[in-house]
């Protein structure tokens, strides 16, 4: 265990980097990114280039971008391109979901930090707007192995929007749905009443609400502050383009496949969803990457838009 210093100790949690501190005091739009993507989602060396291009998206839509990670046992909101490096880097990285982050103060460890810990870090340090790529959700066999994704039960008292294409296909949509429902979590579908599924536009499930613009959305936060109430969180759910998601057929039987060989070798808990996703990727031959990544850039540059909409509220 490495030693931290008392100064260490009084940091604020989560550092801000110069441009997202300066961004706050300002009431300029920020927009949370998480890191888990770059080291635990994408291939090297072109993670790396996808994490700067999220940045620049955001940036290029008039807001200032604040990727989240550990680093050394300290949380970042906003990294600078050495601790981005690093996290890219892959070695020692651990993934970090909100329970492990404070043995990661601790220990002085270096982790990239999946939804749940970007939403509450993000919260943290005074963020609204959170952009990603597909929330986790409850496992097709939860009846038998209570497999459930921590990102449910902390959004449901974390108040942050999150822009999401949906919860990952190979995961019970329906259940996810009916479990948000049951914790008081709001979903909205952005220019949908279909609810996304990640690679596809469509998961074949209803949403109740439906939004249009980023001023609808920011109206929607604005009336959840009003209400008051649990500090819940908000979803925006962004299919990803028609054009850009996987061909659905393709999808339909390739997760067959995957769920089908997942049985066959007993692989279970938190090794089916990595399994799963790596399966997708070679039998698909790499198009469920690309559909993944379009639905992130998506996602990424609507958030910028809500937040954008958001700090313009007088």
């Amino acid at each position: 265990m490495s030693q931290h210093t008392a100064s260490e100790h009084t940091a604020p949690v989560p550092v801000l980097s110069e441009e997202v501190r300066e961004a706050l005091d300002r009431r300029q739009p920020v927009v949370a990114l998480e890191s888990t993507i770059l080291a635990h989602g994408l291939p090297r060396p072109r993670n790396l280039a996808v994490g700067l291009e999220l940045e620049e998206l955001v940036r290029a839509e008039g807001a200032v971008p604040a990727t989240i990670a550990v680093v050394d046992g300290v949380a970042y909101a906003g990294l600078d391109k050495a601790r981005l490096e690093r996290i890219a880097g892959g070695e020692g990285v651990r993934k970090l979901g909100h329970r492990d982050l404070a043995p990661a103060l601790a220990t002085g460890a270096t982790g990239a930090t999946t939804v749940s810990a970007t939403a509450f870090l993000a919260a943290r340090a005074g963020l609204r707007v959170f952009a990603t790529g597909g929330l986790g959700g409850v496992h097709r066999d939860w009846t038998r192995s209570q497999d459930e994704s921590a990102d449910l039960a902390l959004l449901a008292r974390t108040r942050i929007t999150v822009v999401c294409a949906g919860v990952k296909s190979i995961l019970d949509v329906p259940a996810t749905l009916q479990r948000l429902e049951t914790l008081g979590v709001t979903v909205l579908g952005y220019g949908t009443d279909r609810f996304p599924g990640f690679y596809l536009a469509d998961s074949g499930e209803p949403v109740d609400w439906t939004v249009h613009r980023p001023e609808e959305v920011a109206a929607v936060m604005a009336a959840q502050d009003l209400l008051g109430g649990a500090e819940s969180a908000l979803l925006v759910a962004n299919p990803v383009a028609a054009e850009r998601q996987l061909d659905p057929e393709l999808h339909d039987r390739v997760l067959a496949e995957a769920l089908a060989e997942c049985r066959e070798r007993g692989i279970t808990g938190q090794a089916v969803t990595p399994f799963l996703l790596g399966f997708l990727v070679r039998a698909t031959g790499g198009a469920s990457l690309e559909a993944n990544l379009a639905a992130v850039r998506g996602n990424v540059r609507l958030g910028a838009r809500i937040a954008r909409a958001w700090a313009a509220r007088p």
